[in-house]
């Protein structure tokens, strides 16, 4: 083997616990997938529409970190998407109606209360709101 220099060394050890790290991530990745495609083949829309996402955040996350290409996670989110969607397509649209309306159903939210206006300085006049003049349209050059 070849003679290594003390900086050669050192980037060599933080290479293989750089890699022991990446190693994790890629396999809670490679994990998040593999369940959101097997919700997907058990056609659990629910199961697989929450599990899916949280996959393709983890993609993200280790694209942004460096961990896998960040083309390579665009593939994997696609493949994955695509898949899921398929699923989503297929579930009847009467039950996505009812889940949307039970999701409505909360309580709307009271109005605030309007603001009243600041009382006016004494003695200073209030000014007008006014619009300033349209510009004038140039016309374009002859050429000679």
């Amino acid at each position: 083997m070849a003679k290594r220099t003390a900086s050669a060394k050192k980037q060599a050890r933080a290479g293989a616990r750089r890699a022991v790290r990446n190693r994790s991530v890629k396999s809670a990745v490679k994990t998040r997938v593999t369940r959101a495609r097997r919700a997907v083949a058990e056609h659990d829309v629910d199961a697989a529409r929450e599990i899916g996402l949280a996959a393709v955040s983890g993609l993200d996350r280790a694209a942004e970190k460096g961990i896998l290409h960040p083309n390579n996670a665009a593939r994997r989110k696609s493949r994955l998407m695509k898949l899921l969607n398929s699923v989503v397509a297929a579930e009847p649209e009467a039950a996505t109606a009812a889940k949307r309306s039970a999701k409505k159903a909360t309580p709307a939210k009271k109005a605030a209360p309007a603001k009243k206006a600041a009382p006016a300085a004494k003695g200073a006049p209030a000014k007008k709101a006014t619009a300033k003049p349209a510009a004038a349209k140039k016309t374009p050059a002859k050429k000679k």
